[in-house]
């Protein structure tokens, strides 16, 4: 069995101490208790060794009635103020640094997708800023220009009326300046403007389809199916029948033989020498050579009569009919 441990004891005071205590004990009595009886001093043996003093190691704490000197906490308060805000600043400073390193070490990449994103903008701008410096530059200066398409026209005569705009950067061509040229040749219904890198401005266009001619005061009127006027001549030419239209270019007759002459087939158009119409539903056409007619009607199913106008003329040819009736697509009548 375990023993307790033995209580610790109170340490034994030296005599000076005691003899010190026991006046202030005597001096705060308490009320039930007796006055303490204060002890007869015991005189040392000549064996005993004397209580060494007790040397105090830390300074004396002031008292509380104590008044400290002014000019020493003023110098202290001073020093210790100029010191806590150096420190304080040193202090602060060094906080900064860390957090910038700490910011640029967790945002390296971040910063360097954004150099790699900032470095293909550049890349890019000074590429389009590049090509749009070189093509209006004379690097891409107009040298050749090239018509397509002309089959009645000169190709040579439209690209000499065009050649102002040598010399031009491509990008540079003047549109309005083409258009005004190609305006004095009635026979372009429509033009498109190509531009082939680094010199060459091709001019592709489409010539308007003359139908027939008309007799005015001039002579023979070239139209073609808008009643586009595209050249005058005194006698009629070869091979381009004459038309004869109740109301002339401007009457609904007129836009119905258009439409009819531009659905022939080649072969049947180049036969045709005359086509009457005093009505856009008694539309007439008439087959040179032989005198044969086709009462054709009105233009609606223009294509639909071509085709079978062409079938019957093959199983049976003009020089052995008086006329074909192709006014019903699907009841075709010879006679």
């Amino acid at each position: 069995m375990r023993r307790p441990s033995p209580l610790p004891q109170p340490p034994v005071a030296s005599r000076g101490t005691a003899e010190k205590a026991a006046p202030a004990r005597a001096a705060r009595p308490a009320r039930d208790e007796a006055p303490a009886r204060v002890p007869e001093p015991v005189e040392p043996t000549p064996d005993e060794n004397p209580t060494a003093p007790v040397i105090p190691l830390a300074s004396p704490t002031p008292l509380p009635d104590a008044k400290p000197d002014p000019d020493a906490t003023t110098a202290e308060s001073a020093d210790a103020a100029q010191v806590g805000f150096r420190e304080v600043w040193k202090a602060a400073r060094a906080r900064r640094k860390a957090l910038r390193a700490e910011i640029r070490r967790f945002t390296v990449r971040q910063r360097r997708r954004r150099a790699v994103w900032f470095g293909a903008a550049a890349s890019v701008l000074l590429l389009a800023l590049g090509t749009l410096g070189a093509a209006y530059s004379p690097l891409f200066g107009v040298e050749k220009i090239s018509v397509v398409g002309a089959q009645q026209l000169a190709a040579g005569d439209v690209a000499a009326a065009l050649s102002g705009q040598l010399g031009k950067p491509l990008p540079l061509v003047d549109e309005s300046a083409i258009k005004a040229e190609l305006v004095a040749f009635p026979l372009i219904e429509t033009y498109a403007l190509e531009a082939r890198p680094p010199h060459e401005l091709v001019v592709r266009i489409v010539e308007r389809t003359p139908i027939g001619l008309i007799e005015t005061r001039a002579g023979y009127t070239l139209v073609d199916a808008a009643g586009v006027a595209l050249s005058t001549t005194a006698t009629p030419s070869a091979g381009t029948p004459v038309l004869t239209i109740t109301g002339g270019v401007d009457s609904d007759a007129f836009a119905a033989v258009g439409q009819v002459m531009r659905s022939l087939p080649e072969e049947i158009r180049a036969q045709v020498t005359a086509v009457t119409a005093s009505t856009p539903d008694d539309v007439t056409l008439e087959l040179g050579g032989t005198n044969t007619q086709v009462v054709w009607g009105s233009a609606e199913d223009s294509a639909k009569k071509a085709l079978a106008l062409n079938k019957i003329m093959a199983a049976r040819p003009p020089a052995d009919v008086f006329s074909y009736d192709v006014s019903s697509p699907d009841a075709v009548v010879v006679r």
